[in-house]
Parts: structure tokens; C-alpha cells; sequence
């Protein structure tokens, strides 16, 4: 057996463990400091969102000569507007301008074709209007709205609303920063980002699911018991699946680097990063909210409930209870080891069997009983 699946069996069966619910404020502390990062990249920079969401126009040209930089140039003089500028695996370039209407569009044709030297019949344009941008932005929401609600009623009935509402936070947390880390750095957001967001919401679930469903398992009968607390349980959960949940996640964030970092970085295909990057940073943020945030508030929701407390009373009585007994035994212990100038004469008797002492404090054989 490999070392990593050595280790996953082994927290499975709980001879190792680490403590993820009771460190629980320091993962709500990372967390809460992530999110604010992510909100004030958005308050600050905002998104930077495609012509399918505003509307624009979109200049495909065939091989040329022309780098990024100066088409970027040539498109703003010729439409006054920023232009995005992606080089083409044919040798083209892909210039999106945001913020136009039909009459400018062919203006900003003729010009970028001047500047660029070549014929404006090679030069293909894509309009997309306002309004049509503004349909797509508003199925968005629902689709997402729709996944959200659907997610809620689900969990709620397969587990509980504690579990669900659980969920709910943590997938709005993985949203939150996953928008923030494309506000901060720029990328364009596609119909493809949304596709994308919604995928990783799905994987950040399945993690979630796996963990909940252990832990329902394991507290069928919780409150029958004295040994373990609802968080105690709760961490077993984790640490059972942990394993499991770094291997899927660092399976599936394989091929998403290949895309966003080969793909789009190295070969230049700059159209799989509005894809990739959602893909990317929303399957971490998922892996790291279903074992940090997730279970540790579904823990904290249920242990607030009476019987829980009670519960965790008992539970802490009995190991206090047996840590005060184990106290009184060990100083007993270390009572009986006298100094050798103090020690007794010693009792010579039958190997194994243990002598008495009298009222006058000499020790006798044990045979005779008073």
C-alpha cells in the first residue's frame, strides 16, 4: 500500500487525526479575510465583462503582422473604447471592442483595416447588441438562482437544514472568491465563466455531500452514548474522507491547469482563461470550504441545539471524571516509590502475592486477615 493510502486508511480508522473542527476560528478568520480581498477587488476594479454580456463588436482578422499592442492601439483611436486583443493560433488577432452600435462598427472596420494594412473584406464582425447582452447577464442570474435553490431543497430533505444552510455558505463563499480573483485579475467574463462556475459549484458539493453523509452516518444514535461530542464526530468525518477528497480534487485540477496555464498561457488560446480560471481557483476554493468551512459551522449549528449541549456536559464530565481518577492513581503511584534511606524493610513472602500491613505499619505476609 502507498504511503498516501496508508495515511488515508489510517485517519479512516481514526489512529491518526487532525483537530479541523476545533481550530475551526482559524479557518472562519482565513476565510473571512479572503472574502473581504475578493469584495474589494470587486468594489474597486470590478468585472471585466465580454460583449456577450454588454454588448460590442468583435474584429476577426486573418494572418498579420500586427502585435497585441499596436491593434490595441489602432482599435481604440479608430472606436474610442478599450479593446481586448487576443492573438489567434492562425496568426490573426481577435479584437473585441466593447460598447457598440452598427454605424460605428463599420466605421471602426474601415479604420482598423487602414492602420493594419490590409483589405477590409478580410476582416470578419460579430455584433452583439445591448440588449441581447443584457438577456444573456439576466438568464445567468437565474440559472444560478435556480442551482441554489435546487441545492437547498435537496440537502435539506436528504440530511437536514442545518447541512444545507451549511452548504449554502460555503458555496457562496467559493462564488464570492472565485468573482473576486477575476475582478483582480482581469480576465473577461463569458458565457463560459458562467459555465464554468457552475461546473465547480458541482464539485465543491460533491466534496461537501461525501463529508455529510459520513457524519449522518456516525450520529444515528449520538445521544446514546458519553464518549464522543457532535464535534468530535464531526472531525472524524473530515479526517475519514480527507484523503479521498484530496485525491478528486487534485485529479480534476490537473487537466484545468493544463488548460489555463498550457492552454492559455503558454500556446496563446486566450479564449480557454475565461473557462479555465473559474474552473481553477473555484475547484480550490471548493476542496478548501468543504473540509474547513462546511463542516465545522454544520458542528457549531448543531451543537447549539439543547440535547447537543447536554450532550457535550456529560461527555466532559465523564473524561474530566476519568482524568481525576486517572490523576488519583498515578499519585498514588508516585507515592509508593520511596526514597531508598525511607524504604521499608522489605516483606519476603510468596513471589507475586502482595503484602499487608498491620495497624504498627510492619508489613506481614497476606495470609492472615484482620
Amino acid at each position: 500500500m502507498s504511503k498516501l493510502g496508508n495515511l488515508g486508511a489510517r485517519l479512516h480508522r481514526g489512529e491518526i487525526s487532525y483537530d479541523f473542527v476545533g481550530k475551526r476560528k482559524i479557518w472562519y478568520g482565513i476565510s473571512i479575510l479572503i472574502t473581504i480581498t475578493a469584495i474589494v477587488g470587486l468594489a474597486v476594479r470590478g468585472l471585466n465583462m465580454g460583449i456577450d454580456f454588454q454588448g460590442g463588436a468583435v474584429f476577426t482578422t486573418s494572418k498579420t503582422s500586427v502585435s497585441v499592442s499596436q491593434a490595441e492601439t489602432y482599435a481604440k483611436e479608430a472606436s474610442g473604447h478599450d479593446a481586448v486583443v487576443q492573438k489567434l493560433g492562425t496568426g490573426g488577432l481577435r479584437i473585441q471592442i466593447a460598447g457598440m452600435d452598427t454605424e460605428k462598427s463599420d466605421a471602426t472596420k474601415a479604420a482598423l483595416a487602414k492602420d493594419m494594412k490590409v483589405d477590409p473584406e478580410s476582416i470578419n464582425s460579430d455584433l452583439v447588441g445591448p440588449s441581447w447582452g443584457d438577456e444573456i447577464a439576466n438568464k445567468a442570474w437565474e440559472g444560478l438562482g435556480i442551482f441554489m435553490v435546487l441545492v437547498v431543497v435537496y440537502l435539506a430533505i436528504a440530511f437536514e437544514w442545518r447541512m444545507a444552510l451549511a452548504a449554502l455558505v460555503a458555496l457562496i463563499h467559493d462564488i464570492t472568491i472565485t468573482t473576486g480573483i477575476y475582478a483582480l485579475v482581469g480576465f473577461e467574463v463569458t458565457p463560459g465563466t458562467v459555465i464554468g462556475l457552475l461546473t465547480i459549484l458541482g464539485y465543491s458539493l460533491y466534496d461537501t455531500v461525501v463529508v455529510f453523509d459520513s457524519l449522518k452516518e456516525q450520529t444515528k444514535d449520538i445521544t446514546k452514548q458519553t464518549r464522543f461530542t457532535y464535534s468530535d464526530i464531526a472531525n472524524h468525518s473530515i479526517n475519514g474522507t480527507l484523503v479521498r477528497s484530496i485525491n478528486t480534487t487534485v485529479v480534476a485540477l490537473l487537466p484545468v491547469a493544463g488548460l489555463l496555464f498550457i492552454g492559455g498561457g503558454f500556446l496563446g488560446a486566450g479564449t480557454l482563461n475565461d473557462i479555465s480560471l473559474s474552473l481553477f481557483v473555484g475547484l480550490a476554493a471548493g476542496a478548501y470550504s468543504s473540509i474547513f468551512i462546511a463542516t465545522p459551522l454544520v458542528a457549531d449549528l448543531k451543537e447549539a441545539e439543547p440535547q447537543m449541549k447536554a450532550l457535550k456536559k456529560r461527555v466532559l464530565a465523564k473524561r474530566a471524571q476519568a482524568a481525576a481518577e486517572e490523576e488519583m492513581a498515578d499519585a498514588r503511584v508516585g507515592g509508593s516509590d520511596e526514597g531508598p534511606e525511607d524504604a521499608a524493610p522489605a516483606v519476603v513472602g510468596p513471589r507475586n502475592q502482595p503484602a499487608s500491613r498491620n495497624r504498627g505499619g510492619r508489613g506481614r505476609p497476606s495470609g492472615k486477615r484482620r
